[in-house]
C-alpha cells in the first residue's frame, strides 16, 4: 500500500474519530440520563423496546443501502462523470434515489404506526396492558425517525462518495445533543401537565413514564437535526438532486443497480439485526430490567466500536472499492490486514481491562437516582459476556467492507443467516435451560453468534483467488494471541492494584468511590501494556508512531 494512501486512511480515519468519540460520548451521556431517568423499571424496557423498532429498519435499510450499494455506485458514477452527460446521469441517479427513499420509507412508518400494538405484543408479556399502551405510545413517537435518518444518511452516502466524512461524523453529535435535551427540558414539563391525572401512579412512576416521552421527543427532534444539518454540505458539493416522478425512480439504471445490490444483503443484514430483535423479545419476557441491562451494557461495548470500528470500516470502504476496481489485490490486502490488526490492538486489551474493572465501569457511568446496585449487578452480567465478543464484532465491521468493495453481497449475507442460526439457538437455550433472571445467557449467545459470523466471513473470502486469505487469516490470529497474552499480563498487576485501592476510597462517593480507582487501574493497565508493546516491538505501534511523527 502506498505511502500516500496510508496517510490518506490514516487522516481520515482521525478526523472521523474524533467526531466519532465526541458522538460516542454524548451517547453514553444519553445513556447515563435515561439510566438517571428511567433505571432498569419498566418504561425503560419500554422506551428500549420502542426506540429498536425504527432503529432496527435504520440499520437494515438506510445504513445497509448506503454502504452496500449506493457509495460504491455513486463512485462508480463518479470516475466516469468526465462529460456534461455524465453529470447529467448522476444528477437522475441522486434524483432517483431520494425519491425511492422518501417514499418506502414514509410506507413502512405508515404501516408502522398502524400496526404498533401488534408489534410491540412480540415483546413484552400480553398480561400487562398499561406496559403495552405505553410502549405503543413511544412506539408511534419514534416511528417517523425512520424517514429522516434515512434521508439524512443519504445524505452522508453522497459526502462519504466523494471523500467528505466530517459532517456526517458530526450529526450524531447533534442527535445525542438534542435526546439530552429535551430529557431534561421535556420531562418536567410532560409530569407537571399529567400530574393531576395520575390514576394512582406514585410520583417517581410518572416522572419515569414521562422523562421515556421526552426521550421520544428528543429521538425525533434529534433525526431531523442529523438531516437538515448536512444538507448544505451536500450542496456545496455541486451534485444537485430533486424529487422526481415513482417511474422514473423505478426505471432509473443507477436505483436498479442499487436494488440489485441491496436485496441479498437486506436478507442477511435482517438475519443480523433480527438478533436484536429475538435477544429483546427473549429479555422482554424474561422479567424487568433484562431489556434495559442489556441496552446499558451494549451502549458501553458500542462506545469502543463506534469510535475505531465503525469509523475504520466507513473509510476503508471507499477505497477498497477503488482498488479492487483497479485490480490493485496486493494494496487491497495489506490495507485489509492492517485494519484488522489494528481492531485487535484496540479491542482485546479493552476487553480485559473491562473484564476486572466492570462494576467499577458501570457503577462510574451509569449509578445514580434510579439506577439501583440491582441495576448494576444487571447490567453486570450482561456487560461480561457482551465484551467477550468485542474483538469479533469490531473484525466483523473490517472483513465484510471487503466483501462489498468487490460487488459481492451474498458471502456477508449467509455468513449473517449462519450467525442469527447460531444466537438464536443459543438464545432459546440458554432462557430455557438457565432462566436466573438475568440478561447474562442472552449475551453470551450473542458473542458466540459473532465469533461463528468471524469464522464464516474468513472461509468465504478464500473464494477470492486474488487476495492472499491465508496471510490475513494467519495474520489476524497470530497477533491477536499475541494480544491476549500481553494483556493477561498487564491484566495481573491491575488485578491486584485494584483490590487493593477499592476499599482506601470506598464510600467517597460515586465519581471517588469509582472513578479514583478505575483511573489508577486504567495508568497501571496502560503502562503495562505500552511497555509490553514496545518490548516486543509491536509492528502496528510503529507505523501509528510513524504516521504520527509525518
Amino acid at each position: 500500500m502506498s505511502e500516500k494512501k496510508s496517510r490518506s486512511l490514516l487522516s481520515a480515519g482521525l478526523s472521523l474519530s474524533f467526531f466519532t468519540l465526541c458522538s460516542r460520548i454524548l451517547g453514553l451521556v444519553r445513556e447515563m440520563t435515561k439510566a438517571a431517568f428511567l433505571g432498569t423499571s419498566k418504561y425503560a424496557d419500554a422506551f428500549g423496546i420502542a426506540f429498536m423498532i425504527p432503529n432496527l429498519l435504520r440499520r437494515l435499510f438506510a445504513e445497509n443501502a448506503i454502504s452496500v450499494a449506493f457509495i460504491p455506485t455513486f463512485k462508480g458514477y463518479l470516475e466516469e462523470s468526465d462529460s456534461a452527460d455524465g453529470k447529467q446521469t448522476i444528477r437522475e441517479f441522486l434524483s432517483a434515489t431520494i425519491t425511492l427513499i422518501t417514499f418506502l420509507t414514509t410506507c413502512v412508518v405508515l404501516i408502522g404506526i398502524a400496526l404498533t400494538p401488534l408489534i410491540v405484543r412480540i415483546f413484552l408479556d400480553s398480561g400487562d396492558t398499561h406496559l403495552i399502551a405505553e410502549t405503543s405510545i413511544l412506539t408511534r413517537i419514534m416511528f417517523p425517525y425512520l424517514i429522516v435518518i434515512s434521508i439524512a444518511a443519504f445524505f452522508q452516502g453522497v459526502l462519504n462518495g466523494v471523500k467528505i466524512f466530517s459532517p456526517s461524523g458530526f450529526t450524531p453529535v447533534l442527535f445525542n445533543s438534542v435526546v439530552i435535551a429535551a430529557t431534561y427540558i421535556l420531562t418536567p414539563i410532560l409530569t407537571n401537565h399529567f400530574a393531576t391525572d395520575t390514576d394512582g401512579i406514585v410520583d417517581s412512576e410518572l416522572k419515569a413514564q414521562m422523562a421515556a416521552r421526552a426521550m421520544s421527543i428528543g429521538v425525533i427532534s434529534g433525526g431531523c437535526v442529523q438531516a437538515v444539518f448536512q444538507l448544505p454540505f451536500v450542496i456545496k458539493t455541486g451534485w444537485t438532486f430533486h424529487f422526481t416522478t415513482l417511474k422514473k425512480a423505478f426505471s432509473n439504471e443507477g436505483t436498479r443497480r442499487v436494488m440489485k445490490l441491496i436485496v441479498p444483503t437486506i436478507i442477511g443484514m435482517a438475519a443480523y439485526q433480527l438478533n436484536d430483535v429475538v435477544s429483546t423479545a427473549l429479555a422482554g419476557k424474561a422479567g424487568t430490567g433484562i431489556v434495559s441491562s442489556l441496552q446499558y451494557s451494549l451502549r458501553l461495548q458500542e462506545l469502543i466500536l463506534g469510535i475505531f470500528a465503525v469509523s475504520i470500516g466507513t473509510v476503508i470502504l471507499p477505497d477498497l472499492s477503488g482498488l479492487a476496481k483497479k485490480e490493485l489485490w496486493s494494496d487491497f490486502n495489506a490495507m485489509l490486514v492492517q485494519a484488522a490488526k489494528i481492531m485487535a490492538l484496540i479491542s482485546i486489551p479493552v476487553t480485559f481491562f473491562s473484564l476486572i474493572c466492570g462494576t467499577e465501569i458501570i457503577s462510574l457511568v451509569y449509578k445514580s437516582k434510579r439506577f439501583t446496585d440491582e441495576s448494576v449487578r444487571l447490567t453486570l452480567v450482561a456487560f461480561r459476556w457482551h465484551i467477550a465478543g468485542l474483538f469479533f464484532i469490531a473484525l466483523n465491521r473490517i472483513i465484510s467492507p471487503a466483501f462489498y468493495a468487490q460487488g459481492n453481497t451474498k458471502s456477508p449475507t449467509v455468513a449473517g443467516i449462519f450467525g442469527f442460526a447460531v444466537n438464536i439457538a443459543l438464545a432459546l437455550a440458554v432462557v430455557t435451560l438457565r432462566n436466573d433472571g438475568t440478561g447474562g445467557g442472552i449475551a453470551l449467545a450473542l458473542s458466540i453468534a459473532s465469533f461463528a459470523n468471524t469464522v464464516a466471513l474468513f472461509i468465504f473470502l478464500r473464494k477470492n483467488k486474488n487476495l492472499d486469505v491465508k496471510a490475513v487469516t494467519l495474520g489476524t490470529v497470530l497477533y491477536a494471541v499475541k494480544l491476549v497474552v500481553l494483556s493477561i499480563v498487564a491484566a495481573i498487576p491491575t488485578y491486584f492494584v485494584r483490590n487493593a485501592i477499592l476499599p482506601v476510597f470506598e464510600g467517597h462517593g460515586r465519581l471517588i468511590g469509582f472513578g479514583v480507582p478505575l483511573f489508577v487501574c486504567a495508568i497501571v493497565y496502560a503502562a503495562a501494556g505500552v511497555i509490553l508493546l514496545l518490548i516486543t516491538k509491536d509492528e502496528i505501534v510503529k507505523i501509528i508512531v510513524r504516521k504520527i511523527k509525518k
